[in-house]
């Protein structure tokens, strides 16, 4: 587990939020070559800093709410990205597509959430030319969240760093941060540990999950499973693909 910490830079009145990623990007790659997928260099390092800085966002937030965040961009290379998870499930996940990838004329991020016994909300923000994710995620911060944050790759590792601003920030500071500032803040500042949360990286997908989808649907797919013999039906949250047979659609659940 990545285990997320949320601190608070008194004086400063912002929100340090950072972890070490390496138990979770273990996960990410261990889930990869479990289903016999690969993501080109560009897309997987994307997508890694995505996840991190998505989980740190996650904890910026109330406990009992699910997030999501689709990016369709044309830079550094056009793709789509979703990143998901929750705090309270203690999980993210999130997978890379570069196949029918629709053409736009701005990077674009979608972001979703939703809470206990509230509607879902959804905002759309443009994003940044080029493939800095970190001025990605602080671009969606003015817009989105209307707050200014930075975003941090820390050296010497895989440990990255959030800091928000909260009522009565010192935007000034906030502004001036470099990694090397934010990686010495327990040192410079005054700061008090508020909590700590854990994550990993899992979708909670099965085949066994997948079949009832298909039994309902089993008409449209019939003449498919009669031609191949089988379906291949690929999880839009992971990217996990599992092989459906007649079989196991008309084996009794």
């Amino acid at each position: 587990m990545t285990t997320v910490q949320a601190i608070f830079v008194r004086r400063r009145n912002c929100l340090l939020l950072q972890a070490d990623f390496s138990p979770l990007f273990v996960d990410y790659y261990l889930h990869l070559m479990q289903h016999g997928l690969r993501h080109a260099p560009t897309e997987d390092g994307v997508l890694k800093d995505l996840l991190a800085w998505f989980t740190l966002h996650l904890v910026s937030r109330p406990w009992r709410e699910n997030h999501a965040w689709t990016l369709n961009v044309h830079t550094p290379s056009a793709a789509n990205y979703f990143v998901s998870g929750s705090s309270t499930d203690e999980a993210v996940v999130g997978h890379a597509y570069t196949e029918g990838v629709r053409e736009t004329e701005h990077n674009l991020l979608y972001a979703q959430n939703v809470g206990r016994s509230r509607e879902l909300q959804t905002s759309v923000v443009t994003l940044p030319e080029g493939g800095n994710i970190a001025a990605w995620v602080e671009s969606y911060y003015r817009q989105s969240e209307q707050r200014p944050a930075r975003a941090f790759l820390l050296p010497g590792g895989d440990t990255y760093a959030l800091v928000t601003a909260e009522p009565g920030a010192d935007y000034d500071w906030l502004d001036e941060l470099r990694a090397e500032d934010v990686a010495n803040i327990e040192t410079t500042e005054q700061t008090k540990l508020l909590e700590t949360r854990r994550f990993r990286f899992c979708c909670g997908c099965t085949v066994e999950k997948v079949l009832p989808i298909i039994r309902a649907m089993h008409k449209d797919f019939a003449d498919r499973l009669s031609e191949q013999g089988f379906l291949e039906i690929s999880c839009p949250r992971c990217g996990a693909v599992y092989r459906i047979t007649p079989e196991m659609v008309n084996k009794q659940a």
